[in-house]
């Protein structure tokens, strides 16, 4: 198991809802598909086709 953050309880259930509406296995899975799409445009040179194979290789896109 990896570093782990603390959100506050209000935060968590909105998470929660969101990954179960958006498919996600679980609530970490979609915390982690947001942090890796919101830095992948601070990255310099990231395309959207790097952003895609990322995400494919996450198992986010067929």
């Amino acid at each position: 198991m990896g570093p782990s953050i603390k959100l506050n309880k209000a935060l968590w259930s909105r998470v929660k809802l969101c990954a179960e509406a958006g498919g996600y296995d679980s609530p970490e899975a979609f915390i982690e598909h947001l942090l890796e799409r919101e830095l992948a445009k601070l990255e310099p040179g990231a395309s959207d086709d790097d952003i895609a194979r990322k995400l494919q290789g996450l198992g986010y896109l067929d």
